[in-house]
């Protein structure tokens, strides 16, 4: 990035106000210019950079906490950064298994959605 002065009148540097994603557990900070550059993630960079870091590295990035989904019959589960995903993949496993699902807001504190009845 720049050295921090005023743009010249060719525009400036093109990536400032490029988002930045941090993780305290791996102690680093990083620019999303990749996830817009090179992966046309447009506005879903923040999101498409905190799925690749959880996938690489087991853990979401700094002020990320995803939606919960965990099957209570099978080890079948995954974690959505949207309601609207987390929800769809409950109702379906749900109906195709007959399994009940847990469903866990990221704010709920641990309090669970039952969605589907065991059978």
């Amino acid at each position: 990035m720049g050295d921090g002065s005023a743009p010249d009148g060719d525009g400036g540097d093109p990536r400032d106000g490029t988002p930045t994603v941090t993780c305290s557990r791996c102690d680093r900070e990083w620019d999303l210019d990749f996830e817009l550059d090179e992966l046309h993630a447009g506005n879903r960079a923040v999101e498409q950079f905190a799925l690749d870091h959880q996938r690489h590295t087991g853990h979401f990035p700094d002020d990320v906490t995803p939606w919960l989904v965990d099957c209570r019959r099978c080890p079948a589960g995954d974690d959505f950064l949207a309601e609207r995903p987390a929800r769809r993949w409950a109702e379906t496993h749900a109906r195709h298994t007959g399994h009940a699902v847990e469903l866990r807001r990221p704010t709920d504190g641990g309090s669970a959605e039952l969605v589907g009845e065991e059978q």
